[in-house]
């Protein structure tokens, strides 16, 4: 991540309000029959902490992290507001210390920053810390976004297609994969019509 990125982000986060809004995403929020209380949870590049926070109220040991030490004020803020508590690391994707086996769920909700080298990273990363049995869990923008523009980046190769994430993650049991059109109302930076795209995916237990 470059300076003047973080600087962004930084800016971004500085608002007294909460960006992305302080209840979770809604595809997360969908998954709860599937997480168990006592379970770890990893959130990638989490923002603000609405996620990690839900994840948190629903019973799961929780660990965050986002490059942006503004974001992680304001995650610690909200955490408290609600009374639970989350391991909030300050780190990029590249220099978080990854473990692996570790985790029963790990989320990336919009983490579209990432280019495609990043990504790549990311995903390999992401499957290696779930425990067998884990799930993934990731929402991002389609193609399709760039003609209702109410979030997400501008960046063709940064946004997903099911071919790209059957590929990513095809290591894993692919439960849900599903492109679709939806309302959202998440914070002032992702509000209005969307085109996203959906994936549940299971690390095999074997």
């Amino acid at each position: 991540m470059s300076r003047e990125e973080l600087e962004r982000w930084n800016q971004r986060y500085g608002e007294a309000e909460y960006i992305f809004g302080t209840a979770p995403n809604a595809f997360l929020a969908a998954q709860a029959a599937l997480l168990k209380p006592g379970q770890r949870a990893l959130c990638v590049a989490d923002g603000e902490g609405r996620n990690s926070v839900w994840l948190a109220e629903q019973g799961l040991e929780v660990v965050a992290f986002d490059f942006s030490p503004v974001a992680l004020g304001k995650a610690r803020r909200l955490a408290a507001s609600r009374g639970v508590r989350v391991r909030y690391d300050l780190a990029t994707v590249y220099d978080w210390p990854w473990p692996q086996a570790a985790f029963d769920v790990v989320a990336a909700i919009f983490v579209q920053f990432a280019d495609p080298p990043m990504r790549e990273f990311l995903f390999e990363r992401m499957i290696a810390a779930l425990k067998p049995g884990g799930l993934a869990l990731v929402e991002g923008y389609t193609r399709a976004q760039l003609k209702y523009g109410t979030g997400g980046p501008k960046q063709v190769d940064q946004l997903y297609t099911e071919d790209l994430l059957r590929q990513a993650f095809g290591a894993l049991d692919i439960l849900q994969l599903t492109a679709y059109e939806a309302e959202l109302d998440e914070g002032s930076r992702h509000r209005g019509m969307s085109a996203v795209i959906d994936l549940v995916a299971r690390r095999s237990l074997k």
